[in-house]
């Protein structure tokens, strides 16, 4: 008898044109890169009263080829090098699928640094305190996205809102008799990411942690977004097959050691905005 679960079977693709599929994951990604995003970030720029051509098409270039570009080389770097290193023509088949946020998130960085001193010629930290607030919205979207294609999601459970996914052949391996669903960390994800655009986005518009605290706004959404990635990597399936023994010596999967690093400077840039602005309250207060 299957125990109680939610049975997940949505069909991946949307539509097919010809021999090209149309798929909820494409469609979630292009809407939440192309449209919400750009749309948050044309409202910071009215409010701010900044130049046009800073956002179109400049930061709009840098970002989506960062994002692109890093999440692409992420995967095959960091997951599955020595095939792609042997097959490097292969790196190019970004249809094929394989794309890694830690590595969306390295290329964004170097996006910014490159846009901040060929472009504004501020602070890294002033473009990315903007851009950070609409990322936790598209980096849901995208966990949706990963729901849709039944992957990446957790261990077998008994919980009420345990899913199973007959599409998965990762769901028959971990489930062979389907009896039980898993976790559906992909919600688990895609909720926490929201509450940290929520988080980002009061941060932003009622605080005015942009202006006031350089830094605190990426700050905090590196800290929401990888320490969760970080926590809800302990109840999901590895990727890579190579990472049980990676677990078994070390405690931890790839995913959960590469968000180590963005934890820590997430803190210390929360740390280093609250201690400025102190320090700068402080001086005023003693020259009033």
């Amino acid at each position: 008898m299957v125990l109680n679960a939610i049975t997940w079977n949505i069909d991946p693709a949307i539509f097919s044109l010809g021999s090209h599929e149309i798929r909820w994951y494409g469609l979630l990604f292009g809407v939440g890169l192309v449209i919400f995003g750009p749309m948050i970030m044309e409202k910071i720029w009215k409010h701010e009263g900044l130049k046009s051509d800073w956002l179109y098409p400049k930061l709009f270039w840098y970002v989506m080829i960062g994002t692109v570009v890093g999440a692409r080389l992420g995967h095959c770097l960091f997951y599955e090098p020595e095939y792609y290193l042997a097959h490097p023509m292969e790196i190019l088949k970004t249809w094929e699928g394989g794309l890694a946020s830690h590595g969306g998130t390295i290329g964004v960085i170097l996006a910014c640094w490159l846009y901040s001193r060929r472009v504004t010629h501020k602070s890294i930290l002033w473009i990315l305190d903007r851009l950070a607030v609409p990322v936790g919205l598209v980096a849901g979207m995208i966990r949706l996205g990963n729901l849709m294609n039944s992957e990446i999601f957790g261990h077998a459970t008994d919980l009420p809102w345990a899913f199973r996914f007959p599409r998965s052949k990762e769901y028959w391996e971990a489930v062979p008799d389907g009896l039980l669903g898993c976790h559906p960390t992909q919600i688990y994800e895609a909720l926490c990411y929201f509450a940290v655009f929520g988080i980002c986005m009061w941060l932003y518009w009622r605080r005015d942690a942009a202006n006031r605290y350089s830094g605190l706004i990426v700050g905090v959404f590196l800290i929401g977004i990888f320490l969760s990635r970080f926590v809800i990597e302990q109840v999901k399936i590895v990727q890579e097959v190579w990472e049980i023994n990676m677990i078994a010596s070390i405690g931890m999967n790839m995913g959960q050691l590469l968000s180590i690093p963005f934890v820590l400077i997430g803190v210390w840039l929360v740390v280093r905005a609250l201690t400025i602005h102190r320090r700068e309250t402080t001086l005023s207060a003693n020259k009033s």
